[in-house]
């Protein structure tokens, strides 16, 4: 059995899609594209896929994750690209590994969101961040499926800042943008919790839904505080497989 780890993206208006939405939609391009999937056993079998800390409902991503078990091996990038001509445009898959190293899920202690604020200026955005980041700890609530939680947003960010960025709306009005790296706790910080944060610690309130995309989720530098690519050890360890054979000759 061959193991293939896949990132691919939700752009556009695919970003309104569910996780659920992706995976039929996933499901169907593996069918079209003849990929020759390993099934689990039982009365229902269903084709091996394993999913990583998939983005919210809404929230477009460069940077999703899954991993599928094929019984006969293929070429990773051949097989990236059958699959990503039988996805829906902006539903991309973008790169694709062999399985060389396990724990995947491990490497993903972290992740880089941008945030657009149209109608906010950014001297607006500026005040509001340093007095996020000034704060020891930032309460917000979210209803979880535990229920209604309170936890703390500021522990989780590990940098935010602020540039300047053109307006999607109508008319010429100021647009911020948000730069964001939060570490993946327990229970997780997300964007819209930073949001809220920014609006207990300094009423900072976008007049209309900030547009969020993660940018990248993988291992974290923490000399650089830059989010880096979780398929490295794959692709290292694949290098070292191959070139084993010329060191022994």
């Amino acid at each position: 059995m061959q193991r293939i780890r896949l990132r691919y993206t939700k752009r556009g208006r695919l970003r309104f899609t569910s996780h659920r939405d992706f995976q039929r939609a996933f499901e169907r391009a593996l069918r079209r594209a003849g990929v020759p999937m390993a099934y689990s056993a039982g009365f229902t079998p269903h084709p091996k896929v394993s999913y990583a800390n998939a983005a919210p409902t809404g929230t477009a991503s460069e940077a999703e994750y899954l991993e599928i078990a094929l019984t006969t091996p293929q070429d990773p990038e051949t097989l990236r690209a059958r699959l990503d001509a039988s996805m829906p445009d902006g539903l991309d898959i973008v790169d694709a590994v062999p399985v060389e190293v396990p724990d995947f899920a491990e490497l993903l202690v972290a992740s880089a969101w941008e945030l657009r604020l149209d109608g906010v200026a950014p001297e607006e955005a500026e005040r509001a961040v340093r007095a996020f980041l000034a704060a020891d700890v930032v309460e917000v609530r979210r209803q979880t499926k535990k229920g209604m939680r309170t936890f703390d947003a500021r522990a989780a960010v590990v940098s935010l800042t602020v540039t300047t960025g053109g307006s999607d709306g109508p008319g010429a009005r100021p647009c911020a943008i948000l730069r964001l790296v939060v570490r993946h706790l327990t229970p997780a910080v997300r964007p819209d919790d930073v949001l809220s944060g920014l609006r207990a610690t300094a009423d900072l309130a976008p007049p209309v839904p900030a547009a969020v995309t993660r940018l990248a989720q993988g291992p974290l530098d923490e000399e650089t505080g830059t989010v880096t690519d979780p398929f490295a050890p794959d692709r290292d360890a694949a290098q070292r497989t191959a070139a084993a054979p010329e060191i022994a000759v």
